[in-house]
């Protein structure tokens, strides 16, 4: 008797991105913070900062335009994007949408919603993180620089306290403010701003 026609099995090849990584070995990724006095972004690339993991900014997360820039903005900021670089599931499931839930929003309680890993699932920022397996960040803090100021906005230090709090480990902290060696004049006229 012949063999049956029909289904053919395929087999499903588990593709990785990054690095191979063994079990406790650390990898790094680098958090850039830009902190000006209007918003704070947090956006996590790879080492060559050519692959963004996580782009998330306090104006994402607070509703007001007012608290864009406030600590508490950044803070959530951080948090959320520390939640999509981190490990934090087990390997069937990623994230695919990260919200803040009810009443208890604003202490940080946060809903994942989960979608089961399949081949034709779509190619998600966590499901990135994941799979290379980021551990721990360097960090590029920046003001707005140039002929405006160079002191960063109040957000800064609250995003940069909020990823080391969240288990991730911290390599080296770096101001990458651009400071001009000469620079066009200042706005504000001859006279300055008058209040």
């Amino acid at each position: 008797m012949a063999p049956r026609k029909g289904k053919v099995q395929q087999e499903q090849v588990q593709v990785s991105l990054g690095p191979q990584v063994r079990e406790g070995e650390i990898v790094f990724g680098v958090a850039h913070i830009f902190a000006s006095f209007n918003d704070t972004f947090v956006h996590v690339t790879d080492l060559s900062g050519r692959e963004t993991i996580a782009r998330v900014t306090g104006g994402m997360k607070v509703k007001a335009d007012r608290d864009e820039a406030s600590p508490y903005a950044a803070m959530l900021a951080a948090q959320v994007s520390a939640l999509l670089v981190l490990d934090i599931l087990n390997t069937n499931y990623f994230i695919v949408e990260v919200c803040q839930t009810g009443l208890r929003s604003k202490h940080g309680i946060y809903r994942l919603r989960l979608q089961n890993k399949s081949p034709s699932s779509h190619v998600d920022v966590a499901e990135k993180c994941k799979s290379l397996g980021i551990t721990a960040l360097h960090i590029k803090l920046r003001a707005t620089g140039g002929n405006k100021t160079k002191t960063p906005g109040p957000g800064a230090q609250s995003a940069l306290r909020a990823l080391a709090r969240s288990s991730m480990k911290i390599g080296r902290i770096e101001d990458v403010t651009p400071i001009p060696s000469d620079s066009t004049r200042r706005k504000g006229g001859r006279r300055g701003r008058r209040l």
